[in-house]
C-alpha cells in the first residue's frame, strides 16, 4: 500500500480499510464499508472502467436508473469520495484524479421530510403494552420510557449506565451522556420515566452497568445489554401491536413534538436531542410546517 496506483486501478478491498478506520461511528462504518464493497462489484461488471471521475459519475447515472432514493444514493456518492480522498492521501491515487472524484455529488433534493410521529395518546397505549407483572414488560417500558421521555437515540440507549442517572438541581438527569460525533450530553428525564428504570431495576436487583440487559424467555440476564438491533427489534414489535410502523428514530421525534407542543423553548429541545443545528431540531418538530394550522385551512374557499 505504498505504491501510487494508477486512476485506471480499481480500489482492493484492504484499502476499504482506511475508510472504515477514518470514521468514528460504527454505523458510518458500516455504511460507508457496503457503499463500496457495492461500487466495487459494479466496477467488475463494467470492466474496470478506471477509478476516475467520469467513471463515478457513470456509476451515479447507474444508482438513479435504479431508483435509489436521493438519501442512499449520497451516502454511496459520500462514501466513494472518502475512498479517493484516503487514497490520495496514502499514496495509492493520482491527486489530480481523487480531486475530480470528490466533485462528483448526488441528486439534490429540496425541502425537508416530515418523518413519522405518535400523537399524545398513542404514545400512553404503547406506554401501557409492556406487561408491568414480567421482567420482560418492566425491561420494555423502561425503554419505551427513555426513548419517549428523554428523547434518546437507540445507541445512546443502549449504552446507559445507572451512574448516568444522577440528581442536579432537584431533578433526575441523564448526564455526560456522548452522543452523535463524540458530542457529550446532560438529559433531563421525566420523574416517569425514572420510576420506570427503578420498577425494572428492583425487578432483577440490577443498580450497576448497563440499564438494558439482554433476557431470555425465562426472563434472566443473558447478555451485557441489549443492543441498538435489539432496541429497533423491540420498538417495531410493539408498534404492530398497535398496527403502526415505529422506529426508536420516531419515539425520539415523538418527544420533540410533543415537548414543542407543550411550549418548551426550542434550544431547550435542541439541547435534549443534541443536535447541533438548531435547524436540524426544526426538522424534527415541523416548525416550519404547522399541520394543526395548515394555510389551506384558512382559504375561505366553500365548496
Amino acid at each position: 500500500m505504498t505504491l501510487l496506483l494508477p486512476a485506471a486501478q480499481p480500489p482492493n478491498h484492504d484499502v476499504i480499510a482506511l475508510v472504515t478506520n477514518s470514521v468514528h461511528s460504527p454505523h458510518t462504518k458500516r455504511a460507508y464499508r457496503d457503499a463500496i464493497l457495492c461500487f466495487l462489484c459494479w466496477y467488475r461488471e463494467s470492466q474496470m472502467p478506471g477509478f476516475s471521475k467520469a467513471t463515478v459519475q457513470r456509476y451515479r447515472c447507474n444508482l438513479e436508473e435504479r431508483h435509489l432514493a436521493p438519501s442512499s444514493i449520497k451516502v454511496r456518492l459520500a462514501a466513494i469520495r472518502r475512498l479517493a480522498s484516503e487514497m490520495a492521501d496514502n499514496g495509492l491515487l493520482d491527486p489530480l484524479s481523487a480531486s475530480g472524484i470528490e466533485k462528483v455529488r448526488g441528486p439534490s433534493r429540496r425541502g425537508v421530510r416530515l418523518g413519522n410521529w405518535l400523537t399524545l395518546p398513542q404514545v400512553e397505549e404503547l406506554l401501557s403494552l409492556p406487561k408491568n407483572d414480567t421482567v420482560i414488560g418492566k425491561r420494555d417500558r423502561a425503554l419505551l420510557a427513555l426513548l419517549i421521555g428523554a428523547g434518546l437515540r437507540r445507541a445512546e440507549a443502549a449504552a446507559l449506565t445507572f451512574d448516568h442517572i444522577q440528581q442536579r438541581e432537584g431533578r433526575w438527569v441523564i448526564v455526560d451522556l456522548v452522543g452523535k460525533h463524540e458530542r457529550v450530553r446532560t438529559v433531563p428525564i421525566p420523574g416517569w420515566c425514572k420510576v420506570a428504570i427503578d420498577v425494572w431495576a428492583d425487578s432483577i436487583e440490577l443498580h450497576s452497568g448497563r440499564v438494558l440487559r439482554s433476557l431470555n424467555r425465562a426472563g434472566r440476564i443473558s447478555g451485557p445489554a441489549l443492543t441498538g438491533e435489539a432496541i429497533f427489534l423491540i420498538v417495531k414489535s410493539y408498534g404492530v401491536r398497535m398496527n403502526v410502523t415505529i422506529s426508536p428514530h420516531d419515539l425520539r421525534r415523538t418527544f420533540a413534538k410533543l415537548a414543542h407542543k407543550g411550549r418548551a423553548a426550542l434550544e431547550q429541545i435542541q439541547f435534549s436531542l443534541g443536535h447541533e443545528s438548531i435547524v436540524t431540531t426544526e426538522a424534527y418538530i415541523g416548525a416550519r410546517q404547522d399541520l394543526s394550522q395548515a394555510p389551506c385551512d384558512v382559504l375561505g374557499i366553500d365548496v
